[in-house]
């Protein structure tokens, strides 16, 4: 591959890794940028919702004359087409791929890249999949209608199932024993990389904090959809789906449920477990310490001079790497009199592995899991003075852009997008959490 090539690969994912959307990650290794591997989170309102699916994607040494090759690796070892333009053996067919015949127009130009592809992927992830195989693009009779709401309630569970609660299990190390359990192959990420000797899981870190943002939501879902489909229903099978190229299955979300409330637990007591290994490292003296000491400082004696910002900050039990920040809400805003306790959990492997925030005092708001988790973007992943700023801003955002992939607690969401009234409650509702915090 030329020299020319890999510059223009790299550009392309330092591009993608610095922007702003927050359904697209990629990775490689730094020994090979050739191969890449791709996340893209299922969007919002469709059965794929904040699901975590994976891509391989492979620059021939013609690139980007030539499109790379694309293969989905998130296919429950090659049993599960999630998509009739995404096969269970990982082919991905899109014209823009030349894997299927598309208009005129359509076709790779070397002016595209990997975000272009990516986003085409995306694209498929619709709230109607099955209108995407050729032939059934304007299919109306009630059977396509009946096949339609079948085929989006599988893809849903099999979001949850496989793209989510199989994934987390794996990077938790969780071996579940129920019934769902038996006839799953387990999620293997680095099918592409062997005679390698470390598994290549880049997107261990991300997928964890995202299953805490979205976990209100995946069990809202559960919940929902146990009321529309009894244990042990099979998935009925499509039109298009053949041998070896389908998704079969039964609804089991009494023990989906379980599962993903297990795998809340194990993730708590990792965060928990933090605390501990980054004692241990304290009392070693060993340098990340004292680099988390050593900021610690500094951001104490940043803030004293900003005044528009009032809080406190305290190692817990002189802890470099559980932090608590005592927020007191801003005057003439919504947040006035409020007094926020906020733990700050640091991983023994930051920055590989980013901080966790918990408030300790319940909020209502949208930004704000029930059980206290913060959806929020510092500016330096690298810095705790950048993630706690970004916290702030996180909290005391009155006129957010509209984003369902921030939108941590559902509930609050609903009323803040909602009606003048809804958006009325939403206030009250935020404004007693406020006032009731100084209680807590």
């Amino acid at each position: 591959m030329s020299n020319q090539s890999i510059l223009r690969i790299t550009r392309e994912l330092g591009e993608i890794q610095k922007g702003s959307d927050l359904s697209i990650a990629v990775a490689c290794r730094d020994v090979d940028v050739r191969h890449v591997r791709a996340l893209i989170i299922g969007p919002p309102d469709t059965p794929y919702e904040f699901g975590f699916f994976e891509f391989t994607v492979k620059f021939g040494k013609d690139y980007p004359t030539k499109p790379p090759n694309v293969n989905a690796i998130t296919t429950n070892g090659g049993r599960t087409r999630f998509n009739p333009n995404i096969y269970a053996q990982g082919r991905v067919c899109l014209s823009i791929l030349g894997t299927w015949r598309g208009e005129r127009g359509e076709e790779w130009s070397s002016a595209q890249g990997l975000e272009s592809i990516l986003i085409s992927i995306q694209s498929l992830m619709s709230s109607n999949p099955y209108e995407n195989e050729p032939g059934f693009e304007d299919a109306k009779s009630d059977y396509d209608r009946k096949n339609q709401d079948a085929y989006v309630a599988k893809i849903r569970h099999e979001t949850l199932r496989i793209s989510v609660i199989e994934r987390l299990e794996d990077y938790l190390g969780i071996k579940w024993t129920g019934a769902d359990r038996s006839s799953v192959t387990a999620y293997n990420a680095d099918d592409d990389c062997e005679g390698l000797e470390t598994p290549f899981e880049p997107f261990r870190d991300l997928c964890k904090r995202r299953f805490l943002w979205y976990y209100s939501s995946y069990l809202m879902t559960i919940e929902k959809e146990m009321a529309r489909h009894r244990k042990g229903q099979k998935f009925d099978k499509m039109p298009f789906e053949g041998v070896g190229n389908t998704m079969d299955g039964t609804f089991e979300y009494e023990e989906l449920k379980k599962r993903l409330e297990n795998i809340k637990k194990k993730l708590d007591e990792e965060t928990q477990s933090w605390a501990v290994e980054g004692r241990q490292l304290a009392d070693k003296e060993v340098s990340l310490a004292a680099n988390l000491q050593r900021q610690f400082e500094q951001i104490i004696e940043h803030f004293q001079k900003n005044d528009s910002v009032t809080l406190d900050l305290e190692l817990v039990d002189k802890n470099p790497f559980v932090w608590q920040l005592v927020l007191f809400g801003r005057p003439m805003t919504n947040f006035d009199g409020g007094l926020f306790r906020i733990s700050i959990y640091i991983s023994p492997r930051f920055p590989d592995e980013q901080p966790r925030i918990k408030f300790e005092t319940p909020v209502f708001h949208q930004r704000i899991s029930t059980d206290g988790t913060l959806c929020y973007f510092p500016r330096r992943a690298d810095e705790i003075k950048s993630h706690i700023e970004a916290i702030i801003e996180a909290v005391e955002d009155e006129t957010p852009a509209y984003d369902p992939r921030t939108m941590v607690n559902p509930e609050a969401a609903r009323l803040f997008w909602g009606s003048a009234d809804e958006k009325k409650m939403y206030n009250r509702r935020l404004r007693r959490s406020v006032q009731e915090s100084s209680e807590f």
